[in-house]
């Protein structure tokens, strides 16, 4: 879980970032003690806070951001965190937002600690901070068991010099103009949760906790839900792979790389020409050494082919005349018959005349000579 806690000063929300921490094991990252932590370290971020700071100018949210974004990226905040007093105004939410979102750690709550007016005024005036452990009392409804000193460790109460009523009016008109805007912000987001913030510090934390365990589930079912929805995009990008298309960069790292291979291919090193020279030579003699071999072997197949067509036409003549004597024979076989037939048929065709008939012929009568 990731939560931005919010709150005027005095709201309780420094004693309830604690209590958040114990319960969900997510570390309390509060910017002024980010601020002190890297002016202590003298990292180069510290020592550009502490030149500000010397100077009496506020710690640019450019600073700020940074030491946010060291913090929030070590191991112990891997799971989450709560980030106490910042952001304080708009551009410090939409700063924010831009480097969660970067870092793809965007936020889940918002967490508004409400406190009336009159309330906060007496929580201010009567705050007491231990120097050693930053435990928190009030003189008021929270007293410690020992006066000035810390139940937890033993060390001494402070009690802040700008912890008066005037400075305290004023502080909370600055907060009104630059946090009222945030709260907005946050509320188109749908991350704005409220919660009242009068009454025992038990009683506030069961309703920060109710709050925080809502988000969460929904956020275990949103993130669920992600990471199907990046399984189901990997196993695509598989099946696309091995069906061996390829889109975006990868086919373009793909042209990339063929283009290389040709350009290579066209352009050999220096190192090389030699060598291809002498295959060049050598491939030429290849060539011409085959092709004398493939003139000699027409040659002799042309001579081979020649006597076969000879012989072959010696044979064929031979069969031309049989087949022309075998054709005379057939014609005269065949126009025989053909005659008669012709004759036969005029014959046939023609009307024979009757013969006409004869004329009996009388015979003479002969007297015989008598001898």
């Amino acid at each position: 879980m990731r939560i931005v806690l919010l709150g005027a000063p005095g709201s309780g929300k420094g004693t309830q970032a604690k209590l958040l921490e114990d319960k969900y094991q997510l570390p309390q990252i509060s910017t002024g003690d980010m601020l002190r932590e890297a002016v202590a370290a003298g990292t180069a971020l510290g020592r550009q806070a502490k030149a500000a700071m010397d100077a009496g100018q506020l710690v640019s949210d450019d600073i700020v951001l940074g030491i946010i974004q060291e913090r929030i990226t070590r191991p112990d905040a891997r799971n989450g965190f709560i980030l106490d007093g910042f952001p304080r105004n708009l551009q410090q939410a939409e700063a924010l937002d831009a480097l969660l979102t970067g870092l793809g750690r965007p936020l889940h709550l918002a967490l508004l600690v409400s406190v009336d007016v009159d309330a906060l005024i007496q929580r201010l005036v009567g705050r007491r901070t231990c120097l050693s452990c930053g435990q928190m009392y009030n003189v008021f409804y929270a007293p410690p068991h020992m006066h000035g000193r810390c139940d937890e460790c033993g060390g001494r109460l402070r009690h802040r010099s700008d912890d008066n009523e005037e400075t305290i009016g004023n502080r909370l008109r600055v907060y009104e103009s630059q946090t009222l805007p945030v709260l907005d912000y946050y509320q188109r987001q749908e991350k704005l949760r409220t919660v009242q913030g009068v009454g025992a510090v038990a009683d506030v934390f069961r309703a920060i906790v109710r709050i925080v365990d809502r988000i969460k589930a929904s956020t275990r079912t949103e993130t669920r839900r992600n990471d199907a929805i990046r399984a189901a995009i990997a196993k695509h990008k598989a099946t696309r792979k091995k069906s061996g298309k390829q889109t975006g960069a990868a086919a373009a790292k793909t042209v990339k790389k063929k283009a290389t291979a040709k350009v290579k291919a066209v352009k050999p090193s220096a190192a090389r020409k030699p060598a291809v020279a002498k295959q060049a030579v050598t491939r030429k003699k290849a060539a011409a050494t085959a092709k004398q071999a493939t003139v000699g072997k027409k040659a002799s197949t042309g001579a081979a082919s020649a006597r076969k067509s000879a012989a072959a036409g010696g044979k064929t003549a031979v069969k031309k005349k049989l087949v022309v004597k075998k054709a005379t024979k057939k014609t005269t076989a065949a126009r025989r018959p053909a005659g008669k037939k012709a004759r036969v048929i005029k014959s046939k065709s023609l009307p024979r005349k009757k013969p006409a008939a004869k004329k009996p012929v009388k015979k003479k009568k002969t007297v015989g000579r008598k001898r």
